[in-house]
């Protein structure tokens, strides 16, 4: 049986990828940030299951830090595939950028690093397409693809998040190429990632849905997402396993593009009883909301900019069929609703 080290297995995706790499009978070493974690994980997969039986056995954990050394050595131990998923992502830019980026490249070094000890030769990283879309597209070109880099030094690819995104995986490739060619990576490379959780501890792409949902904006800005649904993004890291067309390749996970406005209207439509704002915001209501609000900084640079990304080489290499994003759209909402995350 195959054993798989999953990093981050308590975040949103986290999770999910578990739910797949269970059902499709690999072994899972879980590793969370507190062992305190591992109930949760195990609570919300365990309803999902095709086969529940020996869980204890298929489902293990291991307590590791992105920025500590200890544990890492132990957890590579006996282990097939790294899937290293874990990396921060806040809602509002912090106040130190290192804040994000060192944990995010450092944690991506020390578990290639322990991979490369332990003798692991096959890696799956979860990046982002925040490392791909933080630049002008070329003269001619209509769409992001996996050629492209985030310059760091762009208006939109300077923001900690997507630095961090850019930062920690071009360190990935550039660690595998010269100090452990031996090493097989793949990249996969999500855009906004939505659909409905496994439990009610998620993380921040779905807070856009509840803030909608609960009309927190009294206009909504210029803004479009990429959008993929959470279980395509799961599907896409366990198939990249075995599949070898990945190897050695980054792979954008994208469904189609919405803009804030076309959301919103969808979400009013489902649920018309809802606080859903529809209002197309002046740019610089936004700029001036963005004062006030920290959660609003990290999109200016990206105001009535097009998000249009391909994602026509994961249909070529891996055969995906994309779930549409009004789906996703609509089955977070429907979680959202349902656990009480809408206010009256």
């Amino acid at each position: 049986m195959t054993t798989v080290l999953l990093t981050g297995a308590s975040g949103y995706i986290g999770k999910h990828i578990t739910l797949q790499l269970l059902n499709q009978g690999y072994k899972v070493r879980a590793s969370v940030r507190s062992l305190s974690k591992s109930a949760e994980v195990r609570d919300a997969v365990s309803p999902h299951l095709v086969d529940s039986s020996n869980l204890d056995s298929r489902l293990t954990f291991v307590e590791l830090d992105l920025e500590k050394d200890s544990g890492w050595s132990d957890a590579l131990n006996g282990i097939d595939v790294l899937m290293h998923t874990a990396s921060p992502f806040p809602l509002a830019s912090p106040k130190d950028e290192n804040d994000l980026i060192r944990p995010a490249v450092e944690g991506t070094l020390r578990a290639l690093r322990a991979a490369k000890n332990s003798g692991v030769k096959r890696v799956i990283l979860t990046s982002s397409v925040a490392a791909i879309y933080g630049r002008e597209l070329p003269t001619g070109v209509e769409s992001y693809d996996e050629t492209m880099w985030t310059d760091v030094n762009h208006p939109v690819g300077r923001g900690a998040y997507t630095k961090s995104k850019t930062l920690a995986e071009q360190a990935a490739w550039n660690f595998v190429e010269k100090d452990v060619p031996e090493i097989v990576l793949t990249t996969i490379n999500p855009v906004l990632v939505l659909g409905a959780p496994l439990d009610k501890n998620f993380g921040s792409s779905i807070s856009l849905v509840e803030r909608i949902l609960n009309g927190k904006d009294p206009m909504l800005p210029d803004l479009k997402f990429a959008i993929v649904d959470v279980r395509d993004v799961a599907t896409m890291h366990v198939d990249a396993i075995k599949n070898d067309s990945t190897k050695g390749q980054r792979v954008i996970t994208s469904s189609s593009t919405k803009s804030f406005i076309e959301i919103a209207q969808l979400l009013k439509a489902s649920y018309p009883k809802s606080k859903v704002k529809s209002t197309k915001a002046p740019t610089f209501v936004i700029r001036l909301l963005s004062l006030f609000d920290g959660s609003i900084k990290p999109i200016l640079p990206q105001l009535g900019k097009p998000m249009t990304v391909s994602s026509a080489k994961a249909k070529q290499l891996l055969g995906i069929n994309f779930i549409p994003a009004d789906v996703a759209i609509k089955e977070s909402a429907d979680y959202l609703i349902k656990n009480g995350f809408i206010k009256g």
